[in-house]
């Protein structure tokens, strides 16, 4: 399993501590894992749950098997969050749910790719792609931004990503 995103790592001290995380498109869960080993609940999400067997039994995980693309509801919409950690994924559906998942003083973490990503692998289909600025434009207007960037990764892979911390200041 690969190890936690830099990103992540450092913007982990804005999830208030003991509160409950989302790792939403959670892959193998290696942000999952980070967070229960901090003390928070997390309930990880993602469309194939095999990687994540070893954590069914563990205490404070929650894990939710879902397609977040196939017209459904969203499972969680009626939940409340401390921290939401999105990373290397996109479907712009769910970007105005996430601002309102979120507790008074929680923060959203989101790193995925970015237009320009295409030159060095997938994706390079631009509806999986941010746009400049995009992150900024959706949550700034609802959350405080604690950091953004956009830049061109060298680890663990070359890639152009968009990343953003924001807190839900209400």
């Amino acid at each position: 399993m690969s190890e936690p995103s830099s990103w992540v790592l450092k913007h982990a001290g804005y999830i208030p501590e003991g509160s409950d995380v989302l790792d939403l498109a959670c892959g193998a869960g290696r942000h999952a894992r980070l967070f229960l080993m901090s003390g928070h609940y997390v309930t990880a999400v993602d469309k194939n749950i095999d990687a994540l067997e070893d954590l069914k039994d563990f205490p404070g995980a929650e894990i939710i098997q879902t397609d977040l693309e196939d017209g459904s509801s969203f499972p969680l919409s009626e939940r409340k969050f401390g921290g939401i950690i999105v990373t290397n994924y996109l479907y712009r559906p769910l970007l105005p749910l996430l601002s309102e998942l979120l507790i008074p003083g929680g923060a959203l973490i989101y790193e995925t790719f970015m237009i320009g990503n295409e030159k060095f692998g997938r994706p390079k289909n631009p509806d999986f792609l941010l746009k400049s600025q995009e992150l900024l434009r959706h949550y700034s207007p609802h959350l405080k931004v604690q950091s953004y960037e956009e830049t061109t990764t060298a680890e663990p892979t070359p890639a152009v990503v968009q990343r953003i911390c924001a807190v839900n200041s209400l």
